[in-house]
Order: structure tokens, then sequence, then C-alpha cells
């Protein structure tokens, strides 16, 4: 686990890593995670003065990514993230396309983007309330969707 006193011996003035509490995201990840306990793994990836949540694979998570407009950032976050336990499989996903964001995966390939919201929500760890939470609120189904550049999958 990364505390507030640790520093990484490599990081850029761009992207470092930080404790898990102090990204913006930490409270939406803890409210939704089937199992919090994952947070105590998970860090802060912070690329200028914004953290934000990478939590690692366990339990019923069994997989993330992050997403980034730059592919430096995206290539710096793979190498720190390699350096910390939890998260297997590192790749980064280059986008070819400039309104698509660059993603940093790792664990599982993610399922198949046709599938539902709630076969995703499990495969990322949410647990069934936040699952059903969000599929009341966003009626999405394959065919009707308009990607969303750098948008977040967490219910």
């Amino acid at each position: 686990m990364l505390t507030a006193a640790a520093t990484l011996p490599r990081h850029s003035a761009a992207v470092s890593l930080r404790p898990a509490a102090e990204a913006y995201d930490y409270e939406h990840f803890r409210s939704r995670l089937a199992e919090p306990a994952l947070l105590a793994d998970a860090v802060a990836v912070r690329v200028f003065r914004a953290p934000l949540l990478a939590v690692p694979v366990g339990g019923p998570r069994r997989g993330g990514y992050m997403s980034f407009d730059l592919l430096t950032h995206a290539t710096e976050t793979h190498a720190l993230l390699a350096e910390h336990p939890g998260f297997p499989r590192l790749r980064v996903r280059w986008s070819p396309y400039r309104d698509t964001c660059h993603t940093v995966e790792w664990g599982d390939p993610a399922p198949d983007w046709r599938e539902d919201d709630a076969v995703f929500g499990r495969f990322y760890g949410y647990s069934e309330a936040a699952i059903a939470a969000f599929t009341r609120r966003h009626h999405w189904t394959p065919s009707s969707a308009a990607p969303e550049p750098c948008s977040p999958t967490a219910p």
C-alpha cells in the first residue's frame, strides 16, 4: 500500500502515483465496489494536478482501465503501475482516432462492447446495488450507443 509519506523512485513532472485516498473519485469507487477492501491496494494516478483512482484486480473485479488524452501519459502510467502489485497483464491500447482516448488496461480483457451494462459492472467488480442504480438511470443498448471520449465505465 502506498502511504502519504511514500515516494516513488520513478515519475515525471506530469504523471506520478499518490495514495489512493487523494484521488478525486475515491469515494465514488468506495461506495460502488462489491469489495471496497480492494482500495487498500489502489493508487491515485496523478496527471499534472488531477489524481484519479486505479483499482487493482481482486475478488469479483477481473480488470480495470484508465483513459488518457496523451499517449505519453498512458505509457508513463503503464510504467508506474508495472511496479505496483495488483495490476497484472498491463497493456497500453493506443487509439488511432483523435476523439477517442488511449487507455491503460490491466487484468483480464474486458467483455465485448456489445454486452449490457450489468455484465461490465460485474466484470469491473461493482456491487449489485450500484449496477442496478446505474442501469435504472442509463438505458443503453449497443445499437444506440454513441461513445463518449474518455468516459469512465464506473456505474
